[in-house]
């Protein structure tokens, strides 16, 4: 089985870590220091009252302690460093998993963001060290039965008590931190909700009933937590007074030795050192085992977001497209669900040529425009921009030949140069063209930096006309060769109406191809054939005015008059009636 993105890059770091296991390694010898020096300074120094060998001994010790802190430090930035090359190195592609999670599932959140984040706290944290510290224990303990056989076995007993202790944390800690740090994550998913609906939560009074669910939300997340850490942290307790318990046992033993003269008072004190070196990367990792036990999870949740990858980045490149436009079969059927929302859709449009999209609420129109641009996998069939299927072009080179005005337009932490330049590299005489193209330049001029105005989070507060077009803007630069615009006038007024008709004729006299989905009929009129989804099928395709003199037909034969139809045109009232519903903003519609 092939591994993970995330297996692959820690296999790669499994140099760095070697150097890390080997610093440790020197680390932990260099740990006997002030054991040694302790049981030189009791037989050798005091027996004999040499000052010069005190004084040799002392330089010696110090020269090691100089050694071992400069070690530590070099261990503990190694790790740091690990940890951000890790974050580098997947960071672009967590974002890119992210994304796609989000056009699957309509998830809106970076969690996979901040698992890494968390990764990395973790991996430079001092938590970290006792899964390498742990593994020179034996060496300590061997230590300690050269020393003396009793003192190694109440040693090596304590150690596989404190082992055990160790092994029982991880059985009743490990489900209940894994399914706190998920609710922790649930709750501040649902906290990124609330801040981006601030407008509705504010005028309409839905804080109060929002904190309730936050609170029980939250409230979940809390008991596990709690429950791990108190569990842990009794654990952790006993842990540590078995270890003094230990200590003491050596000390008593080691007295008694020296009493029956088998040992030294310095060896006694040597052997007191030494065990609790050998027991303190158990105890440390018992008490730093929720923090692994979070990295752990953590660790889990990322390998299963990135086994999401971009499944054609290593696709063919392809010739830059004239603009034909095909359907075949065209079947969409979201996760979980067995009712199709896009049905057996077939047809196609030639280059520059426009199509208008119209139907009824939850028909399947904004589904359709997402299958059309590549975003969503038709369950059956294809969408083909000259042959090429848009759902396996690479994402990069088929985003360079599409333009997209989504119905929920958002806008990224940026000027509005950045903006309409999609956050590429672009001339300015490019990102001004589209600008004028969309009929915004003007609009653009009068702002308080004109185009290095900031927007986004935190940045200029537009209304809903003003996004429209700054997102017409960013749709039409350099000039695509597929147009999708879901409800674009939505938000216009008369002029920006205006502005939107001469783009679309702007952009069909250059040869792309334009997909419109409409609700206000004016549009229409500047199409070149009509689909009429009606329940994720086709109802009618053709020439434009071939279906709406279709859709007039039933119109004529009705006998009830509709009083505010009277200053509206024929054609109008009939798509009115058949096709959609005249509204001032986005549909909610499944599709």
């Amino acid at each position: 089985m092939q591994k993970s993105l995330i297996s692959q890059t820690m296999s790669t770091c499994r140099r760095a870590f070697y150097l890390v296991a080997v610093v440790s390694l020197c680390i932990n010898v260099l740990m006997l220091t002030s054991a040694l020096y302790m049981m030189q300074v009791y037989d050798r120094v005091l027996t004999t009252r040499n000052v010069d060998t005190l004084l040799v001994l002392t330089v010696i010790v110090v020269f090691a302690l100089i050694v071992l802190g400069l070690l530590d430090g070099l261990r503990n930035q190694s790790m740091v460093r690990i940890g951000g090359w890790l974050d580098r190195r997947l960071s672009a592609s967590t974002l890119s998993s992210s994304v796609e999670t989000g056009l699957v599932s309509g998830g809106t959140t970076a969690q996979g963001l901040r698992d890494l984040s968390s990764l990395r706290t973790y991996m430079g944290s001092p938590g970290v060290f006792p899964l390498f510290d742990a593994p020179f224990a034996p060496v300590f303990l061997l230590a300690i039965f050269i020393i003396h056989p009793d003192l190694g076995w109440i040693a090596s007993v304590g150690a596989l008590v404190l082992l055990g202790i160790g092994i029982l944390n991880d059985r009743i800690t490990k489900k209940v931190s894994a399914d706190g740090n998920n609710a922790n994550a649930a709750a501040l998913n649902f906290a990124d909700s609330a801040v981006r609906n601030a407008d509705v939560i504010a005028s309409m009074g839905i804080l109060p009933g929002l904190t309730r669910k936050f609170r029980e939300v939250s409230e979940q997340a809390y008991i596990n937590q709690r429950l791990a850490t108190d569990r842990s942290g009794i654990l952790s307790s006993f842990a540590k007074g078995l270890r003094l318990i230990l200590q003491s046992a050596i000390l008593g033993v080691g007295a008694w030795l020296v009493l029956q003269q088998e040992i030294s008072p310095g060896v006694m004190i040597a052997a007191s050192i030494i065990m609790g070196r050998a027991l303190a990367p158990v105890e440390q990792s018992i008490a730093a085992w929720r923090s692994f036990t979070v990295a752990r999870t953590t660790y889990h949740r990322l390998s299963e977001l990135l086994k999401i990858n971009t499944q054609n980045a290593d696709a063919t490149s392809m010739p830059k497209p004239n603009g034909l436009l095909t359907f075949e079969d065209v079947t969409y059927v979201p996760q979980g669900s067995e009712k199709p929302i896009v049905r057996q859709v077939t047809g196609g449009i030639a280059p520059g040529e426009a199509l208008g999209l119209v139907g009824p609420s939850a028909a399947g129109k904004s589904t359709l425009g997402r299958l059309i641009i590549g975003t969503l996998t038709p369950s059956r069939g294809a969408v083909r921009l000259d042959g090429a299927n848009m759902a396996k072009w690479a994402s990069e080179e088929r985003g360079s030949n599409v333009g997209y005005l989504p119905q929920e337009i958002e806008f990224f932490d940026g000027t509005i140069r950045e903006n309409i330049a999609r956050l590429t590299e672009a001339d300015d005489q490019e990102v001004v063209a589209a600008a004028q193209m969309a009929g915004v330049h003007e609009m653009v001029l009068k702002m308080p930096d004109g185009y290095e105005t900031r927007m986004g989070a935190g940045g200029l507060r537009l209304s809903g006309g003003q996004r429209q077009r700054l997102a017409l803007a960013r749709a039409v630069f350099r000039t695509p060769k597929l147009l999708v615009l879901d409800e674009p006038n939505s938000n216009l007024d008369s002029t920006g109406e205006l502005n939107l008709i001469n783009a679309i004729g702007s952009m069909r006299s250059m040869g792309s191809t334009i997909i419109v989905i409409a609700h206000r009929p004016a549009i229409l009129a500047q199409m070149d054939k009509i689909l009429v989804l009606k329940e994720g099928a086709v109802s009618l395709f053709g020439p434009r005015e071939q279906v709406l003199e279709q859709i007039k037909s039933p119109l004529r034969s009705m006998p009830t008059e509709v009083p505010n139809s009277v200053h509206q045109s024929s054609d109008q009232r009939a798509v009115d009636h058949h096709a959609v519903r005249s509204s001032t903003r986005p549909s909610d519609e499944a599709g």
